[in-house]
């Protein structure tokens, strides 16, 4: 069982989300409604839930204030909102996910799938990419952190990611590379939602727009960049089916 907990200043809205939860997610049980985040933070506190579903415009506090309220965050976020089509493009690119009003039943089902795949990410994690997607709004160009500054780098530009201990090399179309102080899985969440990219391999990203060859039977990849990565067992299948109807 999944065991979550809601947060909504408006009572139709705790109605509605506990009403589709029930119907259409069993594997779901919920442990307490609560009106507002003080109330939900000492929820929270005695029930030790897997998931909170919270609102984010909410009177006294707000859904993104909730997290201040703990120093080692335990449980996921799926974010409920009435946000217009620019804020939402914000949080798709995240690991957390949202719903948006009104509650469409696939969106809650997908939401709730989420969840239990969760593990792979810390909640840290996901909310460093979340931040980050709201301030870049659709994410045209990424900041990445250097020795001296900040870089800005067009993400369409960008034609491999490679992981190296807690540090990645970013390659771009221009030949050039940036060594970063980020670990692969933040880039994997902040392009989660942008297409072109894939992880190839536990230690790769590409960006299927620079792909010039790929090897089926040696399971390789040769990027326009003159550089080859090596697709993993385990991901050939899924990266095939991703690519197949892709003309290159």
């Amino acid at each position: 069982m999944i065991r979550a907990i809601i947060i909504d200043d408006e009572e139709r809205a705790r109605r509605v989300l506990t009403n589709l939860l029930t119907q259409f997610c069993p594997e779901v049980e919920i442990l307490e409604v609560c009106s507002n985040v003080p109330d939900a933070v000492l929820a929270i506190n005695r029930t030790q839930p897997d998931v909170v579903f919270t609102d984010i415009e909410m009177p006294g506090y707000s859904g993104f204030e909730l997290l201040q309220f703990f120093t080692e965050i335990t449980f996921e976020i799926i974010f409920t909102t009435g946000y217009n089509e620019y804020a939402l493009k914000a949080f798709q690119v995240s690991a957390i996910d949202y719903l948006l009003k009104p509650i469409q039943i696939d969106q809650l089902e997908n939401a709730v799938a989420k969840v239990k795949k969760a593990k792979d990410y810390t909640m840290e994690e996901r909310l460093e990419a979340l931040k980050e997607n709201l301030k870049q709004a659709e994410i045209y160009k990424i900041a990445l952190p250097t020795f001296d500054g900040l870089l800005f780098v067009d993400v369409n530009a960008i034609v491999c990611i490679e992981a190296d201990g807690a540090y990645t090399h970013v390659a771009c179309r221009d030949e050039k590379t940036i060594m970063v102080s980020k670990r692969l899985k933040y880039f994997e969440l902040l392009l989660e939602n942008r297409n072109q990219f894939f992880r190839v391999h536990r230690s790769a990203i590409i960006n299927i727009n620079f792909i010039e060859k790929y090897s089926k039977a040696e399971s390789y990849l040769l990027l326009q960049n003159k550089k080859t990565i090596r697709v993993a067992r385990d991901k050939k299948s899924d990266f095939e089916a991703y690519v197949k109807d892709i003309r290159l």
